[in-house]
């Protein structure tokens, strides 16, 4: 079992961030020590990294939620495949973005 700084500093995810995505119910821990202290497993710190991934890619709160259920329960294939396809869709919009702006930063270049 891991306590929260072990795994902010593990994943690179802030204690506030981490705090936070427990309040919103997407990450709770486990257990917590007789002292009070949160006490996460592999299977938690997993979880907040699959939360981590999806985050840049604008998935809502909500849809973490669905998705992290999913995953847990070995979901509808058809959710699943609707999950795939949002996020390959966003990745490519991302790459987008990227080469929108490495084109403005080679025209400051010259």
């Amino acid at each position: 079992m891991l306590q929260i700084g072990e795994v902010a500093d593990r994943i690179g995810l802030s204690l506030r961030t981490i705090r936070y995505y427990e309040e919103v119910g997407l990450a709770v821990p486990s257990a917590r020590s007789e002292g009070g202290f949160r006490l996460y497993t592999e299977d938690d710190v997993e979880r907040l990294r699959v939360i981590m991934q999806m985050k840049p890619l604008g998935f809502s709160l909500e849809e973490m939620r669905e998705l992290l259920q999913a995953l847990a329960d070995g979901g509808p294939a058809d959710r699943l495949a609707h999950y795939r396809a949002a996020a390959a869709d966003r990745v490519e919009a991302l790459r987008a973005q990227l080469a929108t702006a490495e084109a403005f930063a080679g025209r400051l270049r010259t």
